[in-house]
C-alpha cells in the first residue's frame, strides 16, 4: 500500500515538490554560509519525493545551539512561508477520498520544513532508529 501511495504522490504533486527543495538546495549551497539549509533542503526534497512508510525525528544528541538558531532564521526567512503552501495544497488535496493521504502525507513534511536543521527522517516502522545505528537497512 505505501508503494501504491507513494507513486500517487510521486505522479500527483511529489515530483514538484521534491524539485523545488532541489534547487532550493543548490542555490543555498552556492554560499558557504548557507550549506547547513542546503543539505537540509536536499533531505527534504528526498522525503518529499517518496514520503509513506518514513517519518521525520529528531536527531540524537540533541540539536545544539548553532541548529537552533539556524533554524530561527530559516523560521522567518522560508519556513513559514513553505509551510503556508503545505497547508494551501493539503486542504486542495483533501477534497477528494483519494486525496486525502496525499494531504495527511504533505501536513507530514510541515515540521521538517519549518524547522529543518537537527532532523533525520527514518523509516517508520522504526522511529527511533539513529544515523549511528544503520540497522534498519
Amino acid at each position: 500500500m505505501k508503494t501504491l501511495l507513494n507513486i500517487i504522490w510521486l505522479l500527483f504533486g511529489g515530483l514538484w515538490l521534491a524539485l523545488g527543495y532541489f534547487v532550493a538546495g543548490i542555490i543555498c549551497c552556492l554560499l558557504v554560509v548557507t550549506i547547513p539549509w542546503g543539505l537540509a533542503s536536499f533531505r527534504i526534497a528526498n522525503y518529499a519525493l517518496w514520503p509513506f512508510g518514513r517519518t521525520v525525528v529528531d536527531r540524537p544528541g540533541g540539536t545544539g545551539v548553532f541548529a537552533l538558531l539556524g533554524n530561527v532564521i530559516w523560521l522567518l526567512v522560508a519556513g513559514i512561508w513553505i509551510a503556508i503552501g503545505h497547508v494551501v495544497t493539503a486542504f486542495a488535496m483533501a477534497i477528494t477520498i483519494v486525496g486525502i493521504p496525499l494531504a495527511i502525507a504533505n501536513l507530514k513534511l510541515i515540521p521538517v520544513s519549518l524547522m529543518p536543521l537537527g532532523k533525520q527522517i527514518v523509516p517508520s516502522d522504526k522511529p527511533f532508529v539513529t544515523t549511528y545505528n544503520k540497522s534498519y537497512r
